[in-house]
């Protein structure tokens, strides 16, 4: 059985860690049962992000990809462990091109993560995202900071100029959701 309360306890244990390997794995034992995990915190109807937990060391979100959804290349500036529990979640990792003439980032690699899969990204990562499917796909995205409160960039999508983040622009229209705020901490 998936217990939020429990879920968040055992990722605040791990941020004294130096390595976000701990985390990674309180995330995977997390997605390792997508239906309790499910029950626990509601099933993906639509698409948004949802704010299970936030607090000055932390941030965890229930990331619901819209079908075909894609997003800008955006950096974190903390790291992030990502933990697929339905669907599919593309990630191409993008580096920036010292001295550039044309575009600032260019296509470094990539990454796909299906239903059970985690991943860590370092705080240097810049990176889009697609949902190639035509369903929603969910992730459990787990940031070692206040990622909503933290300035960040953005990449145009044409020019790959890189911009002040625009979260609305990044997540194309997903609602952005608080669950209970006295879930939240400040501590």
């Amino acid at each position: 059985m998936f217990d939020l309360d429990r879920f968040i306890a055992d990722l605040r244990a791990t941020l004294s860690e130096r390595s976000r390997q701990p985390m990674r794995e309180v995330v995977a034992r997390a997605i390792s049962d997508p239906a309790a995990l499910i029950r626990g915190i509601g099933a993906p109807d639509k698409a948004g992000v949802q704010v299970l937990y936030k607090s000055p060391e932390l941030t965890v979100l229930n990331l619901l990809w819209a079908p075909r959804q894609i997003t800008l290349p955006h950096d974190h500036r903390m790291s992030a462990v990502i933990g697929m529990y339905e669907g599919r979640e593309d990630n191409m990792f993008w580096r920036r091109v010292p001295g550039a003439s044309k575009f600032q980032i260019e296509a470094a690699g990539g990454q796909a993560l299906g239903t059970g899969d985690v991943a860590i990204l370092g705080p240097d990562i810049v990176h889009s995202v697609v949902n190639p499917l035509g369903k929603i796909s969910a992730a459990i995205h787990v940031y070692d900071g206040n990622f909503l409160e933290i300035e960040r960039s953005m990449w145009n999508a044409e020019t790959l100029v890189e911009e002040p983040l625009d979260i609305k622009a990044v997540v194309q229209g997903m609602s952005v959701q608080e669950r209970d705020h006295r879930k939240s901490a400040t501590a």
